[in-house]
């Protein structure tokens, strides 16, 4: 007994103990008092902070002679810092601003007074987020509209800009705002991280591209992010629309939903639990995949896990850095965005950690992470030529990015996906397994199996309340928007329109062809206008959660009475 008391008193003394060792292991985090201090609010990684903040203090001090610190902020994901930041500027605003100066010069940018806002930088997230932050928020001030950016230009001449970076592109994205409201500073690829030893039990070749983690056998393996909760796999399944066209990327989406084993809120999750053999792959961010796999290596794992960027479909972003709107101090804040793209910051991405043969920096010192490999692609394209062989990852995203852009079908993922793979997450997991079940049987003839194809696959029509929504509402006469102001959409289900003014005439014409629209290529523009209105979004989804569940419900019962 006294045995087991003192084994049980051990295992929570190594319990509580080890956030302690963990927060001992972390380095050049935590800022000192009384040094001018850097504020930095950040979605990444403790591994990120720690190589930045030691390297910036390190640089500062001998480019200007000024020791600093560095204080990181960590409120969470990079939504969650858009939305805190987003709440600080319309308070701000409002507290500046005035109804007589709110529209003195729509022309200039409104650039609220030094310290107004608590951050001095935002560091790291998608160039998405980093131009939502760039186009601000609008606020009310007496009647009048102020459009307040969160973000600032920062201050390199172009000539800078163009022997730092080249040209401002990778693929179809840029290196950097024009207008400099945000820098990128590392390059981020979305692929596929899987387990060896799971695809070859499965007895499946290893992944190459999106549409392999549909593959039946794999039902109840796939692990994915959901993308209303993270931005980085909305951007993966943009991507995915994109590289493989409207019909056959949605076909993929619906598919690998199929297979899920669950959806989770954090994008970090799925390399973890894929390491660990809980599922066979999922999507990540480059670098998580990679990080896992050397974390595994590095336990004793061997090589179970490996990383796939699909050839011909990689998406590569840029990661960046934005200067806050009336931040602390802009001008140490705009020594920091210099700084991360100087070679020494450009190394911490790639080189090995603590590595004293690598390349020396302009300090004298070898470059590179001291306690972390970050696993990150430089921004920089002058380190793939003189540096690559020092790389941990031998890969150059200026090669292997796809020249698809982005379609910016990122709402209708983030809805559609959420009715018909997330919400119901059981039903559509069936109805694939009925799905692969009856194709497999041959007991199907070939029309019947098309049927329940359609029917798995299948959008709901989307019923238009708005006509302002619609295309070609601009194009009708005054005469008929006015209809469509005062008296709405209601009116017009009942309404005989034998005898009625050309102008209701015009409206029912517009509506016989436009009211109900199915949810495709063209109309996704009109749907998600739709979307916007008030309340609408909230119905609609309960329209087409009960749509899809419906189908799936079918399809399982045909296969069930057959099989």
């Amino acid at each position: 007994m006294k045995t087991q008391s003192a084994i049980i008193a051990v295992l929570m003394l190594i319990v509580l103990g080890v956030p302690f060792v963990l927060s001992a292991g972390k380095k050049g985090t935590s800022h000192e008092d009384g040094l001018r201090t850097l504020i930095v609010v950040t979605p990444h990684v403790p591994q990120i902070r720690d190589e930045f903040a030691q390297g910036f203090r390190q640089w500062h001090l001998r480019e200007f002679g000024e020791p600093v610190s560095i204080d990181f902020r960590t409120p969470g994901g990079t939504s969650e810092i858009r939305k805190q930041l987003e709440a600080m500027f319309k308070t701000a605003a409002r507290e500046h601003y005035s109804a007589g100066e709110a529209g003195k010069d729509p022309q200039q940018p409104v650039l609220l007074p030094e310290g107004t806002i608590a951050f001095d930088v935002m560091f790291g997230g998608g160039s998405y987020d980093h131009t939502l932050v760039k186009n601000g928020v609008s606020v009310n001030i007496g009647g009048e509209t102020l459009n307040v950016p969160m973000s600032r230009p920062a201050d390199f001449t172009q000539a800078e800009l163009d022997d730092l970076l080249g040209e401002n592109r990778i693929g179809p994205q840029e290196l950097y705002d024009p207008q400099q409201y945000w820098i990128g500073t590392a390059l981020s690829s979305f692929g596929i991280v899987y387990n060896r030893d799971v695809f070859a039990k499965l007895g499946l070749d290893e992944p190459r591209a999106f549409v392999d983690l549909t593959d039946p056998a794999l039902l109840g393996w796939i692990a994915l992010a959901d993308p209303r909760q993270s931005g980085s796999i909305t951007t993966t399944f943009d991507s995915i629309l994109g590289n493989e066209g409207w019909k056959d990327g949605w076909r993929t989406l619906r598919a690998m939903c199929g297979n899920t084993r669950y959806f989770t809120n954090s994008s970090t999750k799925p390399p973890i639990d894929v390491s660990q053999g809980e599922a066979a792959a999922g999507l990540a961010i480059d670098f998580y995949g990679r990080g896992q796999a050397q974390v595994i290596a590095e336990s004793g794992g061997g090589d179970r896990v490996g990383y796939s960027d699909p050839e011909g479909a990689v998406y590569v972003d840029a990661d960046p850095v934005s200067i806050i709107n009336g931040g602390p101090d802009y001008e140490l804040a705009s020594r920091f965005v210099r700084y991360c793209l100087t070679d020494e910051a450009q190394a911490l991405w790639q080189f090995e950690a603590g590595n004293p043969d690598n390349p020396v920096g302009s300090g004298g010192e070898p470059m590179g992470p001291s306690w972390h490999e970050l696993r990150r692609m430089p921004v920089k394209r002058s380190m793939y030529t003189q540096y690559f062989d020092r790389f941990v990852d031998k890969v150059d995203p200026f090669e292997i990015v796809s020249d698809v852009e982005n379609p910016g079908w990122r709402t209708g993922v983030q809805v559609m996906m959420g009715c018909f793979g997330i919400d119901i997450a059981n039903d559509c997991r069936k109805a694939y397994a009925s799905l692969n079940r009856a194709r497999a049987s041959g007991e199907f003839s070939e029309a019947e199996m098309g049927e329940l194809d359609t029917m798995f696959y299948a959008f709901p029509e989307t019923k238009i309340e708005s006509l302002a929504s619609l295309p070609g509402y601009e194009g009708l006469s005054e005469d008929a928007q006015k209809l469509v102001i005062e008296r709405g959409l209601g009116w017009i289900d009942d309404i005989d329109f034998t005898g009625t003014t050309p102008a209701e005439i015009e409206i029912a014409r517009l509506v016989q062809t436009e009211y109900f629209l199915p949810f495709t290529e063209e109309t996704y523009g009109t749907v998600r206008n739709e979307w916007r209105q008030s309340n609408r979004q909230a119905r609609l989804e309960i329209a087409y959660t009960k749509f899809f569940r419906n189908n799936y419900r079918e399809i399982v019962r045909r296969v069930d009475e057959r099989l």
